[in-house]
């Protein structure tokens, strides 16, 4: 993309989420009740605004719109191997969300840019990291709703596995973690979904890392015990096999298996998570993997709400592969291992948030040129990050 064509492209996207945000009318302006629960969904400490922006569309009810717009700044140490300088700023989220939450059809589209950081890999600027994944609709599916218990998605839809969501303001941390990167965020495929009591459960076809072959099932599974207990089965696998490969879809993770075990705790103040996750890839000489390989991971996230402005999240994470020298490299080379911490404190009034992240990273066992620094020979990396923005 040119320079002159992103300045245009960018200023279109910030205009528009800017005039949404200072003149379309909310549901509090017409005394209306309170909105449906909405997409997207967001783990917190930053919380969208109770009164989005909306507008009648005939047979389908209200259309919401809402919408995420915030810049990144980040410094790391040492730096990266694909050149980025060292200190760098970006734009971190430009998107605009429009959707239906209720009725028997329903819909959720969610267009814009987006950066998508994540600890132990090199950061991509935004225009990049839209172009090389998934473009400037990220999200977008139809929803059909017959029951209050029972639906069906089609289309763009976020993954059901793992405990970290996809973009930046849905998480309690800036950037996602080590365990993060061996899963997939969205999938194009289809999803049914089923509630009864105190369990949901979701199962979908799809096309795992975005490959565009539709070979991956994936489940979840959850308990709400009460109201401040929840256990979480997730599960997911190429039922096949694919050889293709591209900037999403690495082949030994889209030819493999993964799970997760989750925990939630929360109460008014502390929210806590930890989770486990295992993951597995089979030889299959066909598409190069030459030997088994596998990952083990745990990790723990947590957040306290200091006040109702201010909180504090933190994660610690560790996760070792297994294989030997002809397996596929899930980490920094075969059998390598890494550890991270991340703190977090952040800042919300209305629409308006600020937060600041400091982490460290740590491989051990790393193949020579696989881990960080210019080099690829350096064992760590510190990383601060600053994000500040509205939701709306």
């Amino acid at each position: 993309m040119s320079d002159k064509r992103t300045v245009g492209y960018y200023a279109a996207i910030i205009c528009t989420i800017a005039f949404l945000a200072a003149s379309s009318p909310s549901l509090a302006d017409e005394g209306n009740n309170a909105p449906p629960a909405l997409m997207p969904s967001m783990a917190g400490p930053l919380a969208a605004t109770s009164s989005p922006h909306h507008f009648t569309a005939g047979p389908l009810g209200y259309v919401y719109v809402s919408g995420a717009l915030g810049g990144l700044g980040l410094t790391q140490n040492p730096h990266q191997s694909d050149g980025l300088p060292r200190t760098t700023a970006d734009i971190g989220n430009a998107q605009i969300f429009v959707q239906n939450a209720s009725g028997p059809v329903q819909f959720f589209l969610q267009f814009g840019d987006y950066a998508l950081p994540s600890l132990g890999t090199n950061y991509l600027r935004a225009a990049e990291t839209t172009e090389k994944t998934f473009n400037f609709l990220p999200q977008a599916y139809l929803k059909f709703s017959p029951t209050d218990n029972f639906s069906i998605e089609a289309g763009k839809l976020p993954t059901l596995l793992g405990a970290e969501y996809t973009f930046t303001y849905e998480n309690m941390n800036i950037a996602r973690g080590l365990l993060w990167n061996q899963e997939n965020a969205v999938n194009r495929g289809i999803q049914a979904n089923y509630a009864t009591g105190p369990l949901s459960f979701s199962l979908s076809w799809n096309d795992g890392f975005y490959s565009n072959r539709f070979n991956w099932l994936t489940s979840s599974l959850a308990w709400t015990v009460d109201t401040r207990n929840t256990l979480i089965v997730t599960a997911g696998g190429n039922l096949g096999h694919t050889g293709y490969s591209s900037f999403t879809t690495p082949v030994a993770q889209n030819n493999g298996q993964i799970y997760d075990l989750i925990y939630t705790y929360s109460d008014e103040k502390l929210t806590l998570t930890p989770y486990l996750q295992y993951t597995f890839v089979p030889q299959n000489a066909g598409i190069g993997i030459a030997h088994d390989a596998s990952t083990i991971g745990a990790a723990l996230l947590a957040k306290y709400a200091l006040d109702d402005q201010w909180s504090l999240s933190a994660r610690a994470e560790y996760i070792g592969s297994n294989g030997g020298a002809s397996a596929p490299n899930l980490l920094y080379g075969y059998d390598s291992k890494a550890w991270s911490l991340t703190v977090t404190p952040a800042f919300q009034k209305g629409r308006y948030f600020g937060r600041a992240e400091a982490s460290y990273t740590r491989a051990d066992n790393i193949t020579p040129g696989a881990a960080f620094g210019s080099s690829g020979n350096d064992h760590g990396q510190a990383r601060f990050m600053i994000e500040t923005g509205i939701l709306f």
